[in-house]
């Protein structure tokens, strides 16, 4: 714990310092219109890296995700079209629904088949995909399709403001259910027998079923909670950007895996946090942010991002090697 302490600090100082910086260059940055901007933007990779960050925990990597999050998002969007309802519950049930059983499928095959979590993954991720493209459609819902409930969720603010210029911006409303969702997280990690279980069984398997953890129960745990905070995060982008799109996603597991391991997660399990994990998602949207100030090609974001990715698991190799001297 001592040394998992010690990692966040060191996140939140390279934070400080990087905001300190990005501030000197470009003033503007200090604005809350861009800082709102900022928070709101960290709402669906932050929910999308908790659900990385746990999977990471046990010694697995996940890249299904984005494919949880667009079968969650677009099937419960198109059914709602269909049907004719607007509401606002029961499809942030049925997307974390629909998330949390295709993560139960995840669990049952690593578990059962003892297979690889990321062949595992990247094949449930392609053929999820695959069915949502070819059974249920590939059009777009747009705006104008949209439920208004859903609509009005994803436009609510908690905060609003008005700049010198007089347009308003606010506060996204979206931003408590994350950081809701990551302290629920730390909590159950932190403070239960099943978080426990997945630190022990992502530093060693062997070890964990030795000392009488339940395995198939923290995995079953770990995947249907990683699934379900996917499917949750995509229905929280289709509300928030106004469409429901069966392609969205593509190339956030760069994105969201950086974050992550940025926060400190050991690409080997069992070490990371979840406050960590928060810090590295804002961190790496930070920059992101400021490279499109900057005018930067979306092209060198990608080569940035993983330089970071790059540098970033050198670093936690490197700490993770010193621990155990």
């Amino acid at each position: 714990m001592r040394l998992a302490a010690s990692s966040d600090m060191v996140i939140a100082a390279i934070l400080i310092v990087a905001m300190v910086v990005i501030g000197l260059i470009n003033p503007a940055f200090w604005s809350l219109d861009n800082l709102f901007s900022l928070l709101k933007s960290n709402v669906v990779i932050g929910i999308m890296a908790l659900a990385v960050l746990l999977v990471m925990l046990s010694g697995g990597i996940d890249v299904s995700f984005t494919a949880f999050a667009v079968a969650g998002m677009y099937l419960t969007v198109r059914t709602m079209v269909d049907i004719g309802y607007d509401g606002v519950v029961l499809p942030l049930l049925a997307a974390t629904g629909i998330g949390a059983a295709l993560g139960l499928v995840n669990a049952l095959i690593v578990h059962k088949l003892r297979m690889i979590p990321l062949i595992v993954t990247l094949g449930t991720g392609a053929v999820v995909r695959g069915l949502v493209l070819g059974l249920v459609g590939t059009s777009i819902v747009n705006i104008n399709k949209m439920p208004r409930e859903l609509i009005a969720f994803g436009r609510s603010d908690i905060l609003t403001m008005t700049n010198a210029g007089g347009t308003t911006f606010g506060l996204t409303a979206m931003l408590p259910i994350y950081l809701g969702l990551a302290l629920v997280l730390h909590l159950v990690l932190t403070r239960t027998l099943i978080g426990r279980s997945v630190y022990a069984y992502g530093a060693s398997p062997e070890a964990a079923k030795r000392v009488g953890f339940p395995i198939g129960r923290t995995l079953v745990f770990v995947y249907v909670t990683a699934g379900a905070l996917a499917g949750l995060a995509g229905i929280l982008q289709s509300a928030m950007i106004w469409q429901a799109n069966p392609r969205d996603f593509l190339g956030w597991e760069l994105d969201v895996i950086a974050a992550v391991v940025l926060g400190g997660a050991s690409i080997f399990g069992g070490r990371g946090t979840v406050l960590g994990t928060v810090l590295g998602v804002f961190i790496l949207v930070m920059i992101k942010n400021s490279l499109i100030l900057m005018g930067i090609e979306t092209t060198w974001q990608r080569v940035v991002v993983g330089g970071m990715l790059i540098a970033a698991t050198a670093l936690t190799a490197l700490r993770d090697r010193k621990a155990l001297v």
